[in-house]
């Protein structure tokens, strides 16, 4: 079982879970009987547990039932040898989902993907390749991964947009069919910031 995000988990929740870790055993949603499990769990988070537990915002209980064989990751900024395979897996991923052809990085692609800080770790260069995969029409280039500009806050604080938006949302919306939701997850910005964004451009 792998609880992805294990810090963003309510207390509430927590007890539950808390239960079934210990006790090995819980209870549908509705029903009655007990079902015994036996599972192995791998939990993981961004977060300083110890700190939330301080707050109040995690139960030390909880912790220390998950904090049996801990691993540390580095952040992603401190392993440059793994964002090259990374972004050639995503960038392929993306293209054959999108049907398109992936021809590669040119050489500045690569030198902006090693150069950036990635704050946002593995998510976040999952986040630009597909855009940028969406983007290109031929190699990735600097201008498709939009690195500088997309570091730049949006005026809400929802997410990060380029000087080029208008262009880029268009091109988005167009290749996702006109899903708003998923554009908006492509954009890394929220659901109300796009058909804001939309509305203001005459997009349609």
């Amino acid at each position: 079982l792998f609880l992805d995000e294990v810090g963003e988990i309510p207390p509430t929740t927590q007890v539950k879970l808390l239960r079934v870790l210990q006790e090995r055993e819980f209870e549908r949603v509705g029903g009655t009987k007990l079902i015994s499990v036996d599972v192995r769990v791998i939990a993981s988070t961004n977060r300083d547990l110890k700190a939330e537990i301080g707050s109040g915002r995690f139960r030390e209980d909880f912790y220390y039932r998950l904090n049996v064989f801990p691993i540390v990751m580095p952040a992603l900024s401190a392993r440059k040898e793994a964002i090259g395979p990374l972004a050639d897996y995503f960038a392929r991923k993306f293209a054959a989902a999108f049907g398109k052809k992936f021809s590669g990085f040119t050489a500045e692609a690569n030198e902006a993907l090693l150069t950036y800080p990635w704050p946002g770790n593995i998510r976040e260069l999952q986040n630009v390749i597909e855009r940028a995969v969406i983007l290109a029409a031929g190699p990735i280039d600097e201008t498709h991964l939009n690195l500088d500009t997309f570091t730049v806050d949006a005026p809400n604080g929802d997410g990060l947009l380029s000087t080029t938006e208008r262009e880029t949302i268009e091109k988005v919306l167009k290749d996702v069919g006109g899903n708003r939701k998923e554009a908006a997850r492509i954009l890394g910005i929220s659901l109300r910031t796009l058909q804001y964004r939309i509305k203001d451009y005459g997009l349609k």
